[in-house]
């Protein structure tokens, strides 16, 4: 395997021993996205490998490359041709789980799919969804303002973007909604590969339950009606049924499994920095730019993978045919060539040049609903509930993957 370190020059700062003294393990030929030292001094790595480590390696299972700088991750995720989504975007993937379409497929058969899908979730369309989106965040904050206390995790940022998606854009139950948070959170995040699997399998049977029961009603012209209608590859084949369930089931896992993270750290950020708080309470016209900051600083998607299709280099590393491949959007969103200050919060910060959503013909399909959840929730909370702080004695709790998620944030007021 080839040693990372070796094609880039000295620095005291990157030796190993400087790097395992520092964080726990040698960054740039022996990282890893699961290690616990990642998930407690995730800023920190961040900062430091976007700076210091352009590509680095992973042992883990089969390996992976991560690569780090902006120009970098640009330049992969547009050239697909080279970086390849085919094989699926999460490293070391559990025996037998299928493919998600359109997110682990390339063009053309990935163009087909998402010039169907895309109207659905085009900004006009997520612009109308402003109203509904309100009236459930004011729905969510009555079932507790009164109290004076909330676990904002459970009780209101993992719920809205499944409200907001499952209400709006896909009409599945939002009483079956906390079952599938938690089998996207555990197939995402739990440590034994297996029961990732396990809980992908019980997400994938839930959906295509879903999906079957809505080809025996009546049409609505919506997201699902243009999923069962499919779409022919350029081969002249229709697409088969197995492809219609994974474009639910991928779907459904952007729906819910990101968003969440971008808001629990905007208002954690707020309820620890009152200056900040009275700013957007202030000037509320700064809260569409503070939408784009936040996501920039609070990446919900480390990194996501491809395969390299050929032998390439990056910023003087080899990565052979086969290899995984990682692009860190995370890392690539404080890149400091690309802006001034990338480690602070800004939310006066011009051009916020951030990779949060991806990049290239892959870029995050629901991104224009999630700025319409995030904007709706920062201006009616702040309305609300404006003198807001971090429950004493406690501090929000994470997980890190190739995803990260806030697990736990006690509020008060």
């Amino acid at each position: 395997m080839n040693d990372v370190s070796s094609s880039t020059p000295v620095d005291p700062e990157t030796t190993p021993e400087a790097l395992v003294e520092r964080f726990g393990r040698d960054l740039i030929n022996d990282f890893d996205l699961d290690d616990p030292n990642f998930n407690e001094r995730f800023d920190e790595t961040l900062n430091f490998m976007v700076r210091k480590c352009p590509v680095v390696h992973s042992k883990v299972g089969r390996g992976y490359y991560l690569i780090n700088t902006q120009d970098d991750v640009r330049a992969a995720a547009q050239n697909w041709q080279t970086f390849s989504s085919a094989k699926g975007y999460m490293p070391n993937r559990p025996d037998g789980l299928p493919y998600l379409m359109p997110e682990e497929s390339d063009p053309p058969m990935h163009t087909r799919w998402r010039r169907v899908l895309n109207p659905h979730l085009s900004p006009k369309v997520c612009a109308g969804l402003d109203h509904p989106v309100r009236n459930d965040v004011n729905a969510l904050i009555d079932t507790f303002i009164d109290r004076g206390e909330c676990e904002f995790i459970t009780e209101f940022g993992a719920l809205l973007p499944g409200w907001a998606f499952f209400k709006n854009v896909l009409g599945v139950p939002v009483d079956d909604l906390a079952m599938l948070v938690n089998g996207v959170e555990e197939g995402t995040f739990a440590a034994d590969l297996d029961e990732r699997a396990r809980h992908f399998a019980e997400v994938f049977g839930y959906l295509e339950k879903h999906l079957k029961w809505r080809t025996t009603q009546p049409p609505r012209g919506d997201l699902i009606d243009t999923i069962l209608a499919g779409v022919t590859y350029d081969d002249g084949t229709e697409a088969p049924w197995e492809h219609k369930v994974s474009i639910l089931v991928d779907l459904t896992f952007g729906g819910i499994a990101t968003t969440t993270f971008v808001m629990g750290s905007a208002i954690h950020h707020l309820a620890t920095h009152p200056e900040q708080r009275q700013l957007l309470i202030d000037d509320p016209s700064l809260i569409e730019n503070a939408v784009e900051e936040y996501a920039r600083f609070f990446p919900p998607v480390v990194a996501l993978g491809r395969t390299a299709t050929k032998d390439v280099e990056v910023s003087g590393t080899k990565i052979a045919e086969g290899e995984f491949v990682m692009l860190a959007y995370a890392c690539a969103s404080r890149d400091p060539r690309h802006m001034e200050e990338p480690e602070k919060i800004d939310v006066r910060r011009q051009g916020i040049p951030h990779s949060t959503f991806g990049v290239g013909p892959h870029r995050c399909i629901g991104s224009n609903l999630a700025r319409v959840e995030l904007r709706a929730t920062l201006e009616e909370w702040l309305k609300r509930i404006p003198d807001f702080r971090l429950k004493e004695g406690t501090k929000p709790t994470y997980i890190t993957g190739y995803l990260r998620s806030m697990r736990t944030l006690q509020l008060e007021w």
